[in-house]
């Protein structure tokens, strides 16, 4: 697999959610650089990274202290 094809399957998982998989068209990988596929998994990142802290910050309330 080559490098352009690994980054495609990073970015795959990340913008799947629990169950439910999310496949990107394989021709895509001709018109785009791999600086552009990078970029892309370092912004899914970001925001995954976002919505966890958000995430954290909400379920706190749920938090059973004894």
């Amino acid at each position: 697999m080559n490098e352009k094809q690994e980054i495609l399957k990073e970015i795959e998982r990340l913008l799947s959610y629990g169950d439910k998989s999310f496949s990107i068209d394989p021709n895509l990988l001709q018109y785009l650089k791999i600086e552009d596929l990078e970029s892309i998994k370092r912004s899914l990142l970001a925001k995954v990274g976002v919505l966890s802290d958000e995430n954290k910050e909400w379920l706190e309330q749920f938090k059973k202290y004894d």
